[in-house]
This record gives C-alpha cells, sequence and structure tokens, in this order.
C-alpha cells in the first residue's frame, strides 16, 4: 500500500503571499501529492500580528498555479462558514482545479479566535450537531437536484446547488479524534478520517472506535481512507534537527523542547532514516495519506530534503 505524502502549513503564523507562492513551488517541484494549510483567523498561540492569509483566496490562486497537487483546507471550522457556502466555494475551486481539491471540515476548536472576531462559540455538544448536520447538507448539495433536509443546524428547502464538482461530488474529509460523536460522525459522512496528535497505541485505539461505529450504522469501514496530520522536525545530523526544532518554538513555542517530548506526543523527529521508520509504521496502521506539518514556513531546505529522501521512496 502506497502512503501519499503531502505538505501542511499553519497559515495563521506569518503566511504571506510570497511564502504561499513559494510552498507551492516547492510542493510541486518536490513530488508531493499536496499542499494543505489551516483555517484560522489569527495566530493562535504567538503573535497576533503575525500575517494570517485568508485561506480561501489562498485555495483559490492555489487552482490555477499548479498543476499536480491535491490541496484543501486541514479543516474549515464550521463555527465561522456555513456549509452551503462551503459546498459552492469548494465545487467552484475543485473545478478551477481539474478536479484536484479535496474539502475538510471540523467542529471548531481555538475559543480565542472566536471571542476576539466577536464569533460565537458554542459548546462541544452543539459544536459537533453543528458538524453532524453541516457535513450531511454539504453532500446533499453536491447531488445536483433539489433537497430538502429537516435537521436542527443547517435545514434545507427545495435547495440546490450548481455548478457541481468535476466529478460530481469530491472528497470530504473530516478532522477530529473524539471517540463518542466525531468519530461516529466520520463513519456516518466522511470518505476520509484525518487525525493528529495521536501515538501509534492511541490510533490503533480510535480505529477500532471507529470501526465500531461504521459497523452501528451498517458501513464498511474499508470504504473510509486514513489521514494523518502530523509535526516533522528532520536533518541529516542531530546537530541540524536541533537547530530546526528551536526555529519551530519560536513560531510554536508549546510544542515539545527535546526529542523524547516529539516522540511521546507521535510527532516525527530526527534523521531521514527514523522518518521513514515512522512513516513505515504509519502505513502498516492503514493510513494512506500524512498531511507533514512543516511549522517553519521558510525552511525549503527541509522540503526538499523530504522530497529527496522520503517522498519517492513512500510512493
Amino acid at each position: 500500500m502506497s502512503l501519499a505524502v503531502t505538505l501542511m502549513i499553519e497559515g495563521q503564523e506569518d503566511l504571506t503571499w510570497k511564502r504561499w507562492q513559494r510552498l507551492a513551488e516547492a510542493a510541486e517541484s518536490g513530488g508531493f501529492a499536496g499542499l494543505f494549510r489551516s483555517d484560522h483567523l489569527t495566530g493562535l498561540f504567538g503573535d497576533p500580528k503575525r500575517a494570517s492569509l485568508e485561506p480561501w483566496a489562498s485555495l483559490t490562486w492555489l487552482a490555477t498555479a499548479t498543476r499536480t497537487i491535491r490541496f484543501g483546507p486541514l479543516v474549515s471550522p464550521l463555527t465561522f462558514h456555513h456549509p452551503a457556502l462551503l459546498a459552492k466555494r469548494a465545487a467552484a475551486i475543485d473545478l478551477l482545479s481539474g478536479g484536484r481539491f479535496d474539502l475538510g471540515i471540523g467542529a471548531g476548536w481555538h475559543e480565542g479566535e472566536h471571542r476576539m472576531f466577536g464569533i460565537p462559540f458554542p459548546s462541544v455538544k452543539e459544536r459537533l450537531d453543528r458538524l453532524d448536520c453541516g457535513a450531511r447538507a454539504i453532500r446533499m448539495l453536491w447531488r445536483g437536484q433539489p433537497i430538502t433536509l429537516d435537521q436542527p443546524y443547517y435545514p434545507l428547502v427545495a435547495a440546490e446547488s450548481h455548478p457541481r464538482p468535476t466529478r460530481g461530488t469530491l472528497p470530504l474529509i473530516i478532522g477530529g479524534r473524539g471517540e463518542r460523536r466525531t468519530l461516529r460522525i466520520v463513519a456516518e459522512h466522511a470518505d476520509e478520517w484525518n487525525t493528529t496528535r495521536v501515538t501509534f497505541a492511541e490510533y490503533q485505539q480510535k480505529t477500532r472506535v471507529l470501526e465500531a461505529h461504521c459497523r452501528a450504522i451498517g458501513r464498511e469501514s474499508t470504504e473510509i481512507r486514513r489521514s494523518l496530520m502530523i509535526p516533522i522536525v528532520i536533518g541529516r545530523s542531530s546537530d541540524k534537527v536541533r537547530r530546526r526544532l528551536d526555529r519551530v518554538r519560536a513560531v510554536f513555542p508549546r510544542v515539545p523542547g527535546d526529542e523524547a517530548g516529539w516522540r511521546e506526543a507521535g510527532f516525527l523527529y530526527g534523521s531521514p532514516d527514523e522518518i521513514r521508520r515512522d512513516l513505515e509504521r504509519w502505513r502498516e496502521l492503514g493510513i494512506t495519506r500524512v498531511m507533514l506539518q512543516m511549522l517553519d514556513l521558510d525552511d525549503l531546505e527541509a522540503i526538499g530534503l523530504i522530497a529527496s529522501e522520503i517522498v519517492l521512496v513512500m510512493r
């Protein structure tokens, strides 16, 4: 089983058009399978003055600036995106790109950005209810026929959305790891389940929970692709890895400060050989696509190293 290796960047941590253009070129010329980005309104744990390039404008640009990579948001929170608008935007960008767009959605989690911009931040239960209803509405709107949907959030009344995506529909990624509700929503609606910040053992447990949810609703769990978003620090020498980690912590000070902490968190750390070893294990556990989280947006050298030492080998 092949493993598609993609890049994932935190677009709210000083992403500018110049950086985005460089990253897109590096992803495509390096043979990566895709380029994904977060969807947030401001820096999460650092300086709110960092540039936060608007996600959907940047994704629209990517549709015509690239030719081969898949791309999309990982993930767009339904707390500040109405699902009907997401369905229309996704279809439009997918058509513009020739069918290379993947739509990732989530329940929303960062209370600070909601408070900063005056956006309601409901309870966990309501956010998950909205994710369930929103995912259902999005899938219905891609059917190309009038849809009436009676549900607590995002009801539809003879609603149609045209034009449809390139292939009539497009991959719906649902991100999260909550076992009781989130994985149930994944089982019901997702083409792909994306998770992050899990160890090998934790992932296996969550996979068993997802499979149980699928059995309960009569769906084959093999219909749902599995992907992993995972932070990475790589280098040919331990000194180079350490220097990269220091730069990453300047952006995200809450990430672990040493190798032991990174490995305990389930992150990728070390030489190309060590990274390949860990990715092989993830592949054996059923992961078919990995989003390597590059926290230093200017480290094109690391992206080049991944391209030459990881991407081709893992195909």
